[in-house]
Order: structure tokens, then sequence, then C-alpha cells
């Protein structure tokens, strides 16, 4: 008996058996194109959509890795679309990958890529290198071009570390698909201008991990001091920023308790000296 449908036998298609690539980006676009993101047909219009955006992410190097941070806010318009969104995921052992731009394309992209990298090291037996990893997601957002000139724009920043030169890089995309290395610190998204700004002045070279988990802190406060769209920590409702480190020992998530030691800190800090300020002020 002959079946058109080789599930229907219990075997797989004879893609699945053929070698091929180790990118299931590649294998995707031979086999399914249309599952690919960038490569669903989109009503025209669809553009104008109001959907959820994420907003902000930083990135610094430290002595031992990196720490990358994001906040947990997510706009849709002039609107608040939710408080607890997280931006900042593991890409594999060794790297992280953070999202600003258009939430759920953006969620889905760093699925596929944790996937990708997952493919590529169950075909080849070996990890990519942090350069093959930075390439991969680059070539991944150019294939999403055609959502973001509709409006529809992903924009990550990745970072790991790298295991042949045992030091923490960051990287930055723009959504053409240009891949950028950052040297020390980076921030994307709607409060970057500020972020950076908040970097400049507290990160120093060499810092340890604490300290720059404390530096990723206060930049995405500064951030959303000046910015709607960033949202700070909520102490009342206890939701403080992702944070998290990578170094050789490999991907780690800071805990919340220890991120709200780091969040009391800064608030008592800049309470104080709001408090000096005033007493200066009417002393004269």
């Amino acid at each position: 008996m002959t079946h058109a449908d080789p599930f229907a036998a219990g075997r797989l298609p004879a893609a699945f058996l053929t070698p091929g690539s180790s990118s299931f980006v590649e294998f995707l676009g031979a086999y399914a194109p249309g599952l690919l993101p960038g490569n669903r047909p989109m009503a025209a219009g669809a553009g104008d959509l109001v959907a959820p955006h994420g907003t902000t992410i930083v990135a610094l190097v430290t002595a031992d890795g990196i720490v990358m941070a994001g906040d947990r806010r997510a706009t849709m318009g002039s609107m608040i679309a939710s408080r607890e969104i997280e931006k900042v995921f593991p890409a594999d052992d060794y790297s992280a990958v953070g999202i600003a731009g258009t939430a759920g394309l953006a969620v889905e992209l760093v699925r596929l890529f944790q996937l990708e990298l997952e493919h590529y090291e169950k075909i080849e037996g070996s990890v990519l290198s942090l350069d093959g990893k930075a390439n991969r997601l680059a070539t991944m957002i150019r294939g999403n071009l055609g959502l973001a000139i509709q409006g529809l724009a992903v924009v990550p920043q990745f970072g790991g570390f790298d295991l042949e030169r045992r030091i923490g890089r960051i990287f930055s995309y723009d959504v053409t698909g240009g891949r950028y290395e950052e040297h020390d610190h980076h921030a994307v998204g709607s409060g970057s201008v500020f972020a950076r700004g908040s970097l400049k002045k507290l990160w120093r070279h060499a810092m340890s991990s604490a300290d720059g988990v404390a530096v990723a802190v206060e930049a995405l406060v500064d951030a959303a001091d000046d910015d709607s769209a960033t949202g700070g920590p909520d102490s009342t409702r206890r939701i403080w920023p992702v944070v998290a480190t990578v170094t050789q020992a490999g991907y780690l998530r800071v805990p919340d308790d220890e991120l709200a030691a780091v969040v009391a800190d800064v608030e008592g800090r800049r309470r104080a000296a709001h408090d000096r300020g005033h007493e200066r002020g009417g002393a004269r």
C-alpha cells in the first residue's frame, strides 16, 4: 500500500533523513519556508497595528564575562501592555540575547535562535564560536527585513563568554542585519540614550560581575526616569529587571532577592542625595 503522506506510514519525510546544512534556519527555509517569521504573508497595513513593544536592554563587559539586563515593561502605543515581560534569555550555555522592538516577533526570533544553536551543536558535535553565533543571529534578523519595513522591527542585543579568547563580548544589530561589536558597554531600545549616558559614568574597566549587576540596574533606573516606555523596578509588586551574567561558568540569572537588595541600595543612595540637595537649598 502506498501512502502519499510519509507520516501516515510512521516514517519521516526524506528531507529529515538527508544530510545537509548544520543550520536549522536553512533547513526550515528549504523544507517549510512559510514557517519562518520573515516569510509569513502579512495583510496590507499590518505594520500600522499597535503591537506590544519591549524596551530597554543594557549590556556591559566585566572582568570575567558580561552582564545583560532588561526592564520588564512592554508598551502598546501610550498604554502599558505588560509590567512583567521578560526580555533577556539564554541563547545557549555561554551566551545571552536581549530583545527590543515588536515583542511577539522578538520572542519568536529568540526561540528560533536557541533552536539554531542547539541544532548546530547536535549536527556538528561542537559549540559554535561566539563570532559564529553573532553572525547566525545577524542572518536571522536580515530575514525579518520585510516585516521591519512594515513597522514590525526586532533589534536584539547579543553577548556572551568567548570560550576561545576567554573574555566577555557584546554585539549590537540594526534592522538590516548589520552586526557591530561593542566595546565595554551598550544599550538598545527607547531608553537606550539615557542608559548609555549612565553606563558611561558608572562602568569601570575589569569590574566584578557583582558591580556590573549594580551598574546595569542603575542604568535601567536612569532610563526609566526619563523614558516612559521603560519600566523601573517595582518594589510594591516586587517586579525586578531580568539580569543575567555570562562567564566561563555559563549563563546565570541573578535571583530576585539579590536584585531587591541592589534596587534598595540604588534607591537609598538617590533618596539620600535628594534629601541633601533639599537641605542645602533650604539653608540658603
